[in-house]
């Protein structure tokens, strides 16, 4: 599994870095078939900028060894094809990743708003300021009380959207970064912040965000995820566009979606014993897919 890496290599003080949600169960070999990335994706790349090599089965048994322990390889990028071609190509059944060094300090901040379309402006603002958080995610109202139901990690609840960011590096240049952020995200109009004080907490924080999928379940018996990806600078008129489409087709969304790179993961939640509810989530997430690219974004 994903996570099973970095527990081989911790002992030495490295780590994996792409983070899925589902990393204690995902594969690596699913993870290059898919492309996976993760809420530290945005400063560390999706698995496509963390595999150096791999063992290829084609579908004639031909067995091919790709890239190998060098960064670099002559001529074409194959591994680049290889990764994120769904299976299609072959069967990828052994990889050689590029392990990093824990940062001597990560601490994350957790910054809550009045309004959800403050915390996309706060994220424009940041990546604006030329900072690249180690992750910087975002959820709404609901999928908040949901995640804080499920996991208890001390998340406000009286706010209308929260940004985890995640800073990383050498102490000193932590602590710099951490007192910029909270100036911008004051500009923003941000209503509440608190900061990690220990790995624990750190891990916590992260610990709702990571399970905030299966806690929208405690909402809803159903629900339809979209993945679509926008310009930052958009994320504001996006998140009035899905307010406006819930409004429309009578069904709640509860977002959750990586802040820092655009990525949003709407989910729409339904009741599949309701006649026609699950035709008016389609149809809700067909457009919410369109309003992406309308304004400059791409389905992933």
């Amino acid at each position: 599994t994903n996570l099973a890496i970095s527990q081989a290599v911790a002992h030495e003080g490295f780590y994996y870095a792409p983070d899925p949600s589902s990393q204690i169960a995902c594969s690596i070999g699913g993870n290059i078939a898919e492309n996976s990335g993760g809420v530290h994706s945005l400063k560390y790349g999706m698995t496509t900028n963390n595999v150096l090599g791999c063992e290829f089965v084609l579908i004639t048994g031909e067995i091919l060894r790709i890239g190998g322990k060098a960064p670099e390889t002559d001529g074409y990028d194959v591994m680049g094809i290889i990764t994120g071609s769904e299976g299609l190509l072959g069967v990828v059944t052994e990889v050689t990743v590029r392990i990093l060094k824990k940062p001597e300090t990560a601490r994350a901040l957790m910054v809550g708003f009045a309004e959800i379309e403050a915390a996309g402006q706060c994220v424009a603002d940041i990546i604006g300021a030329g900072i690249i958080p180690g992750g910087m995610e975002m959820m709404d109202k609901n999928a908040i009380h949901a995640a804080e139901a499920f996991v208890h990690a001390g998340y406000p609840l009286d706010v209308e959207a929260l940004l985890i960011i995640e800073l990383d590096g050498p102490k000193v240049e932590v602590d710099e970064l951490i007192a910029r952020v909270e100036k911008i995200a004051l500009g923003c109009g941000s209503t509440s912040c608190q900061i990690s004080n220990s790995e624990q907490e750190r891990l916590l924080f992260w610990a709702g965000r990571k399970a905030a999928f299966p806690a929208v379940g405690r909402m809803s018996p159903d629900y339809l995820c979209m993945d679509g990806t926008i310009p930052r600078g958009k994320l504001p008129a996006v998140l009035a566009r899905i307010r406006d489409l819930s409004e429309k087709y009578r069904l709640r969304v509860a977002n959750v979606f990586h802040a820092g790179d655009g990525n949003l993961h709407p989910l729409i939640l339904y009741d599949a014993n309701i006649p026609e509810e699950m035709d008016r989530a389609e149809a809700f997430g067909a457009d919410i897919l369109r309003a992406c690219v309308e304004m400059g974004g791409v389905l992933t």
